[in-house]
């Protein structure tokens, strides 16, 4: 049964549109491409979640990733990491060898920009387009449509899969060119891994102070210190509850990314790498599946 909350739907004429990967994220994401009136096919690695996604939105599946894109004018792929992304797209079987010319492959796994430049040459010289397109939101909000989705690639190409894109986004913005997406994901995690670190010790702090830690929290979250994890996350760290979407493990893997490119680039990011291995820690706390806000376990 379809539980995904309403939303409105901009009119936009119907297309054909295949996605690859059905995660927690890709799942509601293809979701409302379907119920916004769109002609969808679905490829997953395990069949039995492609089948079990058109039980429950319609569509169809497809066996292979080259039979999904078939005809489609817009793909659309969440998959894990960078080789997940080179095995739905690349080979006989994947994306590029089904997709027409002049179809649009939009990716949405937060992967590194050198994979996203390098499938976009590959894109270019085969006569199609690719968009590095990474979303922020995590799964509430890609079930409730609401993702912020970050682009790179060129501007006709981006400018044609906007409006279709806006099905499960609040805001779908192009940031540069190829690759570009991808970094300002890695920006991104930048900001989420030193202010969840930082309201981590806030939280244990006040506890060891004896505070009404969610008295407190209600009183800052109307000052300088607000932010969304401290409304979102705040009151959940105190009550100890760390189920709530974007997992560690997930978290080390975007990190990992972040790191690899500022040793490309020279940036020099301490903050962020002390609090990917205060995630290490977490994760052998056997916690690599609680949410990113458990860093205040450490702390216990």
């Amino acid at each position: 049964m379809n539980t995904m909350p309403n939303k409105t739907y901009d009119s936009v004429p119907p297309q054909r549109v295949a996605f690859l990967g059905l995660g927690v994220m890709g799942s509601p994401m293809a979701g409302h491409l379907q119920r916004a009136g769109h002609e969808v096919t679905v490829y997953n690695r395990t069949a039995a979640k492609a089948e079990a996604w058109v039980a429950t939105y319609g569509g169809r599946s497809a066996a292979t990733p080259r039979e999904a894109v078939a005809g489609a004018s817009l793909v659309f792929a969440c998959v894990g990491n960078d080789d997940d992304l080179r095995s739905v797209v690349l080979g006989p079987d994947g994306a590029f060898a089904g997709m027409k010319e002049g179809a649009i492959f939009v990716d949405h796994t937060t992967a590194s920009a050198e994979v996203a430049r390098e499938l976009n040459q590959v894109a270019r010289l085969a006569g199609k387009y690719f968009i590095d397109a990474p979303v922020s939101g995590g799964q509430a909000g890609a079930e409730n449509g609401v993702l912020t989705v970050m682009c790179g690639g060129e501007l006709a190409p981006f400018e044609a899969m906007k409006p279709v894109a806006m099905a499960y986004s609040r805001a779908v913005t192009r940031i540069g060119e190829s690759g570009a997406g991808q970094l300002a994901k890695m920006v991104n995690q930048i900001c989420i891994a030193g202010l969840v670190q930082g309201l981590s010790e806030a939280v244990a702090f006040g506890q060891q102070a004896q505070l009404d830690m969610k008295l407190v929290l209600d009183v800052i979250g109307k000052g300088a210190a607000q932010s969304w994890q401290l409304d979102n996350r705040g009151k959940t760290m105190v009550d100890d509850q760390f189920e709530f979407g974007f997992a560690v493990d997930w978290m080390r893997k975007d990190l990992g990314l972040v790191l690899d490119e500022a040793r490309r680039n020279g940036a020099r990011l301490p903050i962020t790498a002390l609090v990917d291995q205060f995630y290490a820690d977490v994760q052998e706390m056997g916690g690599g599946r609680w949410d990113t806000s458990s860093l205040i376990r450490r702390l216990r």
